[in-house]
């Protein structure tokens, strides 16, 4: 702090505050400012100018070479006539601003291309290789040496792929600047089709090699495949015991290489046991809480690489401090979970994995941020237990798993419901998740597919099918600009629970059931159905403060089944349990999202989310947008980056006038909006 806004601009130098660009219609003022030494002066939050980061000094001499720099940049994008020059100067007091003018004048596009040297491949791989290398140069567009040096380099991989081990491909243009029309071609040397051979394995030290080995699946005699050595190398890494992991030919330099290709595994171990201590605190428009986090973790536990890790979370929620009154604590509500698992590589097959989960939890439900005094605050002991398998297939993982749930309530205080019992949940699950992103964490291009599948019945007290399909996609708008869009839908098919939703949400009615099947039927809700809302939905909204609002029976103990709607305003205890949300059968949710640089690790993001659950199945509310707009800001760290988002509930773009079923969200001060906070990014 002491150094804040203290950075000075040196003696007798100026301060570089920006440099624009004029006349660039192709190429952004990002892309040219990467390639470029000057730079201007970071500005904290996009405004203030040497908080954190020193003044960068101008230098007219840097900026000359720089303009080589940028010239040199457009003809390798295409530009082969640009000229780039600078305008002006523009000087006030020891501050300076730059202007260039760029000229782009027409590109050079590709009108051709040819390959030489695969005249003794088979004819389909000959075939495939020619319209892959004009379908990857892309014909009638601008020529680019940065795509011309790419396309060498798969057509190599595709040959590869087919067996020809030691192909080397070399690429060049003949340009016709005064028609603007390149020819393209590459001159490939195949070499001989190649077998795998004997693999030898280093950097093991103390690692018994059988499971590698098993893991590798790599047959000597078998033919040469770049995809399957990558493949090969994953599997490896998934053993969760490696932190680098290398195949290539072991082949001595300045040999011939042979038809049968010996391989070289070199592979880095990283720790295998490792102890995790830690703590958190949470802080949302529901609840805060304070936990502690403490595990242990062997990647080679009994032998053969099988991992197991276990974690306990003690902690305490704050009751009823929130967002955004911050009340003081009346009551400290205890919760905490207690979570193993076990994995065993080559389960079954080489690449498959098996997986063991159990855990064991106690948290409060709770449904509102604050209940009137008198009503109870209702928790649950959760038991969980999943037996599965896992599968990486390139891109795609897949999971299969069965899993047994147990929810038992109690109360942290008032009178627990008679009618409120244990559930039981048994339910198969298939995760399948596509990742064709250049990075898990901050992606910048690229497209996400997910989808989960869960059948409920087998055994248990709920039968359903429950279907929700993501997809999420990355568009680079320059360098550091990302726009990023994500899609989501969830559908729940009840075959033995729900009747009571619809009715409940619109009168406030069991719908003609039983009190005690009323109470079963909004529990088993709560554990399947759909809610939106909070960090990872809907951001201008709390957690679950979208979807069906209703009575829930077992937080108005004395409620019969035939209450009306007018009679919520009883009791304090049955006013608190008229506005709550039930789930619903139907989901969708869609954001866009802008992110933009800010300053160093600092970034931001402006957003728009939508979303909305409907008590029916299969009815798509859109006339229920529940439009939110906002601002966040992420700071990078190793685990991810911080995220901080605000979301403001655009007025007449939220829900019709009056609807019945929906809920009371949160205020900011009197606004409406919602804070959340997370690591990682919301999708």
């Amino acid at each position: 702090m002491l150094a804040f806004g203290c950075a000075k601009i040196p003696q007798q130098r100026y301060a570089l505050d920006s440099i624009d660009f004029v006349g660039n219609k192709k190429l952004d003022d990002d892309e040219l400012k990467d390639h470029m030494a000057s730079r201007e002066t970071q500005k904290f939050a996009g405004v203030i100018e040497g908080v954190f980061d020193e003044y960068e000094v101008f230098d007219r001499y840097v900026l000359e070479r720089d303009l080589e720099r940028v010239e040199r940049y457009y003809r390798a994008k295409g530009y082969y006539q640009a000229r780039v020059r600078v305008a002006r100067v523009y000087q006030s007091g020891r501050h300076v601003r730059v202007q260039v003018v760029v000229e782009e004048g027409p590109p050079v596009l590709v009108g051709r291309v040819d390959l030489h040297g695969v005249e003794a491949l088979p004819p389909a791989l000959r075939a495939d290789a020619q319209e892959f290398a004009k379908k990857r140069m892309r014909l009638g567009r601008p020529l680019e040496e940065e795509r011309l040096h790419g396309v060498e380099d798969e057509i190599a991989r595709l040959l590869g792929d087919n067996g020809y081990a030691t192909a080397q491909v070399r690429g060049a243009a003949d340009v016709d600047l005064p028609r603007h029309v390149a020819s393209v071609g590459f001159w490939v040397e195949p070499g001989r089709p190649a077998r795998l051979g004997a693999v030898r394995i280093e950097g093991l030290g103390k690692i018994p090699e059988g499971p590698v080995r098993r893991a590798l699946d790599l047959t000597p005699g078998e033919p040469y495949s770049l995809s399957k050595l990558e493949a090969a190398r994953q599997a490896v890494l998934d053993l969760g015991v490696f932190s680098a992991v290398v195949i290539k030919p072991d082949v001595p330099p300045g040999t011939e290489p042979p038809d049968v290709m010996p391989l070289l595994v070199k592979v880095e171990v990283t720790k295998l046991r490792s102890v995790r201590l830690g703590g958190g605190v949470e802080l949302d428009s529901l609840k805060s809480d304070v936990h502690l986090t403490a595990g242990w973790e062997n990647r080679n536990f009994l032998g053969g690489f099988r991992s197991f890790i276990v974690e306990a979370v003690p902690g305490v929620v704050l009751y009823p401090t929130h967002l955004p009154t911050l009340k003081p604590p009346r009551r400290l509500l205890p919760q905490g979970r207690l979570r193993a698992e076990f994995r065993q590589p080559g389960f079954l097959e080489a690449r498959t994995t098996g997986v063991v989960r159990t855990q064991a939890s106690i948290y409060p439900l709770l449904l509102s941020a604050e209940l009137p005094r008198g009503a109870p605050i209702i928790g649950y002991r959760e038991l969980r237990g999943s037996v599965g398998l896992e599968r990486n297939y390139k891109k795609l993982n897949a999971a299969l798993s069965e899993n047994l749930q147990q929810n038992s309530p109690f109360t942290y205080a008032g009178d627990l419901d008679p009618d409120l019992t244990s559930v039981l949940v048994s339910y198969p699950e298939l995760q399948l998740d596509l990742e064709l992103t250049d990075k898990r964490l901050r992606p910048h291009e690229g497209v996400a597919l997910r989808a989960d599948v869960e059948v409920a019945g087998l055994g248990g007290q709920a039968r359903d099918v429950k279907l929700t399909p993501d997809a999420r996609g990355y568009i680079p708008l320059g360098k550091k600009l990302t726009l990023a869009v994500r899609g989501s839908i969830g559908l729940l098919f009840p075959q033995n629970y729900g009747e009571t939703i619809e009715p409940n949400s619109l009168n406030r009615t069991s719908g003609g059931v039983s009190r005690r099947q009323w109470v079963k039927d909004s529990e088993i809700m709560f554990l399947r159905g759909y809610f939106s809302g909070g960090p990872g939905s809907n951001r201008g909204y709390g957690m679950r403060e979208i979807g069906p609002h209703g009575l829930v029976p077992f937080y108005a103990p004395g409620v019969t089944a035939s209450v009306q709607g007018q009679s919520c305003t009883n009791t304090p205890t049955q006013e608190s349990a008229c506005d709550l949300p039930l789930g619903g059968f139907t989901q969708w949710e869609s954001s866009v999202e802008l992110r933009y640089p800010i300053a160093g690790p600092l970034t931001g993001a402006v957003f728009v989310d939508g979303a909305d659950v409907a008590p029916k199945q299969l009815v798509f509310r859109f006339n229920r947008p529940h439009l939110s707009a906002g601002i966040g800001f992420r700071y990078d760290t190793p685990v991810g980056p911080v995220r901080l988002d605000a979301g403001y509930r655009i007025p007449g773009l939220q829900a019709p006038a009056n609807a019945p079923d929906e809920g009371d969200p949160e205020r900011i001060l009197g606004i409406p909006a919602a804070l959340s906070f997370g690591i990682g990014e919301a999708f």
